[in-house]
């Protein structure tokens, strides 16, 4: 049952409307977004994705050294030890490495349709060995002590999740990783339960387990313990092979409502919903047996990665109406509106 309105003018944001902030690269997905407001403005924190200008017979990507330069390294497409079946993700004698780079980059918009660069506010890159294959898919929670950006950390060891608390996005804090490899989609509650502060993550088990929603609480956004499972997989369902938190939860009479994506095994991903108790989050009420978006419009069936429907971010537009912002087929910007009461309504 897709109950989302999908904006008419979709997609909102497209790789060519931007131009590469890299010198010598392209971009190759402009990916799901986190969201907030400032100055009266909606804001996006784009997750772009950048790579060379691919030559006849060979793949080229970036990566940072050690000096914190970019570097570009490049492989022969018939080389016998080239793992390159998935257009994400590259294998090499053993090695994984990413095809493309990927930083956060904001854009604003007075209408949210039409959205423009600030040159007050800056792009965001990785720093340092543990960011060396780029910061991605970033959360962005609004809360009475500035904005709390949590991202995923990639490098050649590890997927984490960094912590970046700013006021103005001029000056930024960065905490460093808070959730330790592997773990992504990571999303702050914006308001304290009991004194402590609450987030959604997802660390991932091969052997046991598998990629599931967590709940753990901190008493101030850099130490997490207390670490629940709240949601698992679901086999035969559209959530059969992952499921991760959306943007931080909002708070409805009845209770925590937090967008969540889900996948199959055939790598189709789309929107569901949790609902969480007011007091304790690691509580679930209900949940959606059928998502409420999948990849339907033929820019969300096809892409870069398609068949895709992937948020990060929204804001509420009314009491009623979620304003959301997603990345479709792993390569364009779109936006759709959802009711808080249907929502509810399916669960």
């Amino acid at each position: 049952m897709d109950i989302a309105k999908r904006n008419p003018a979709n997609p909102i944001l497209r790789p060519a409307d931007l131009k590469p902030c890299i010198p010598g690269m392209e971009i190759t997905c402009l990916l799901n977004p986190g969201v907030f407001r400032m100055n009266g403005k909606t804001w996006l924190l784009l997750r772009v994705a950048e790579r060379p200008v691919q030559q006849e017979g060979v793949i080229s990507f970036p990566v940072y050294n050690e000096s914190g330069e970019i570097k570009v390294l490049s492989f022969d497409k018939n080389d016998p030890q080239l793992d390159a079946s998935d257009p994400r993700v590259i294998g090499y004698k053993g090695q994984n490495y990413l095809t493309t780079l990927s930083y956060l980059r904001p854009v604003c918009s007075d209408d949210d349709v039409h959205f423009v660069e600030d040159p007050a506010v800056r792009p965001i890159f990785g720093e340092g060995p543990q960011e060396s294959f780029g910061i991605e898919d970033c959360r962005v929670a609004t809360m009475e002590d500035g904005y709390f950006l949590t991202f995923t950390e990639v490098s050649p060891v590890a997927v984490g999740v960094g912590l970046i608390g700013t006021r103005d996005f001029k000056t930024l804090d960065r905490e460093g990783m808070i959730f330790p490899p592997h773990n992504k989609d990571c999303a702050l509650f914006e308001e304290k339960i009991g004194g402590k502060y609450y987030a959604f993550h997802r660390p991932s088990s091969p052997e046991l387990g598998g990629n599931y929603i967590w709940v753990a609480e901190s008493p101030d956004r850099i130490h997490w313990g207390r670490h629940i499972c709240i949601a698992t997989t679901r086999p035969g369902s559209w959530d059969s092979a992952r499921i991760g938190a959306g943007a931080a939860p909002i708070r409805t009479p009845e209770g925590w409502l937090e967008i969540y994506h889900g996948a199959n095994h055939e790598n189709r991903y789309c929107l569901g919903a949790l609902l969480l108790d007011l007091d304790d989050p690691t509580k679930v009420l209900a949940r959606s047996k059928e998502p409420i978006m999948e990849p339907i419009a033929d820019y969300e069936k096809t892409g870069f990665f398609g068949n895709v429907v992937f948020t990060n971010g929204y804001y509420m537009k009314d009491a009623d109406t979620i304003q959301m912002f997603y990345g479709a087929s792993d390569e364009v910007i779109c936006s759709a509106q959802l009711s808080v009461r249907e929502i509810l309504n399916t669960l």
